[in-house]
């Protein structure tokens, strides 16, 4: 099974995502959107996984102990590409989020898992093989508090990338002290 640690949405911001994404749809001439029940902010990607790997996962994202923070959704940017750019939001930077992926990954890291070596840079895929005259911009800010992290699942379900939650960890409330 392919797995990946992420932060999944309210309906609130998944809808302000939504919204982003109708903008390029109204310009892009071509193009993959990321559907609505997959948008997400991951935090490290591991990849294929026996039932050793996933529960030793399991076990790691239980081990994460970390406050609940805020993060905004400041931007929508491209990564351009010769087949058709990827389209993304970016977040407003963040210290606990980064604090919160580091350690992260550091315990994977730790736990044998081979992770990307490249600086982490938070997004959300809109779209991928997108062909559009839209502009990068800056958006209203919007988001949530993060109180949860996933350990996620892909896989093909009749032909769709389906995204499921095979475990979650809740952060520790705002105020409240850390163990």
């Amino acid at each position: 099974m392919r797995l990946f640690v992420a932060i999944n949405f309210s309906e609130s911001t998944r809808r302000g995502l939504v919204s982003l994404q109708a903008e390029l749809k109204q310009t892009a001439t071509r193009g993959r959107f990321t559907a609505e029940e997959n948008l997400h902010l991951t935090l490290a990607f591991l990849g294929a996984c026996d039932r050793a790997q996933c529960q030793q996962a399991i076990r790691v994202v239980d081990s994460i102990c970390t406050a609940a923070f805020p993060i905004e959704i400041t931007r929508i940017s491209r990564l351009q590409r010769t087949d058709g750019d990827i389209w993304w939001t970016g977040l407003r930077e963040s210290a606990p989020l980064k604090a919160l992926q580091g350690d992260l990954t550091d315990k994977l890291r730790i736990a044998g898992f081979v992770l990307e070596d490249r600086p982490y840079t938070p997004h959300i895929t809109l779209g991928r093989q997108m062909v559009t005259d839209m502009d990068e911009k800056t958006v209203s800010p919007f988001g949530e508090t993060v109180e949860q992290i996933h350990l996620m699942k892909s896989e093909q379900v009749d032909g769709k990338l389906v995204y499921t939650s095979v475990w979650e960890k809740g952060l520790t409330p705002s105020g409240a002290p850390l163990s």
